[in-house]
């Protein structure tokens, strides 16, 4: 395993932590049925609307160039919400094959229409897919969003799909005052820790990908 930061190119998000903590209890429950009103309602129930701009084009880029992926290639990518990274993945590299998986209808029946074909709808704690099927498997911001069992569960899953490789991020914090801000910010996640804490559920888990974290700063 790596900690490696795969997303360093994706612009950083300025968050009003105060706006979101004060709506954050009544707005869990809506933002964990993941539709519309977490991906385009207001800013206090999730995205604030999730909507394509070309921000994914250099992280599928860097992703490429990360596993020299080529033609022909498989690559999943676990919890793709409207399909942006896979859109771009098959962008960047002519021939590659995604595949998105995610949860939420709503999110699938608005896909970014370029990845319509390539997504499916599914659980990351138990994937659809034969064993060493992908060439590597990305699940970002995603597993956190499981009660840990069916976190570690998730991330068997990907090793198994994809042993040759795997990038996962999730929320984390490394101080205290970095997890208060965290807990007033976090919506859907079920599952978080500090990175020692999540090194040791990849551990568990025995995968033997790259990893990083979000850190609501």
């Amino acid at each position: 395993m790596a900690e490696i930061n795969l997303l360093h190119r994706y612009p950083r998000a300025k968050r009003n932590i105060a706006a979101r903590n004060a709506a954050q209890v009544q707005q869990r429950d809506v933002a964990m049925q993941f539709g519309r009103e977490y991906f385009d309602g207001d800013r206090s129930q999730g995205y604030g609307g999730y909507r394509y701009d070309g921000r994914w084009v250099p992280i599928a880029e860097t992703l490429r160039d990360h596993w020299n992926l080529k033609p022909g290639d498989r690559v999943l990518d676990i919890g793709c919400a409207k399909g942006f990274l896979v859109r771009d993945l098959m962008t960047v590299c002519a021939g590659l094959e995604v595949v998105g998986l995610d949860i939420s209808d709503y999110a699938l029946v608005n896909a970014e229409t370029e990845a319509r074909g390539h997504l499916v709808r599914g659980n990351a704690a138990c994937l659809p897919f034969q064993t060493n099927s992908f060439r590597a498997a990305i699940s970002i911001n995603t597993i956190h969003n499981l009660e840990r069992p069916l976190c570690v569960e998730a991330v068997r899953e990907m090793g198994r799909v994809a042993p040759e490789g795997g990038y996962i991020q999730v929320d984390s914090y490394r101080t205290p005052d970095e997890r208060e801000e965290f807990m007033k910010w976090v919506l859907t996640a079920r599952t978080h820790d500090y990175p020692e804490g999540w090194k040791a559920l990849f551990q568990e888990a025995g995968y033997t990908g790259d990893y990083y974290w979000t850190i609501i700063e």
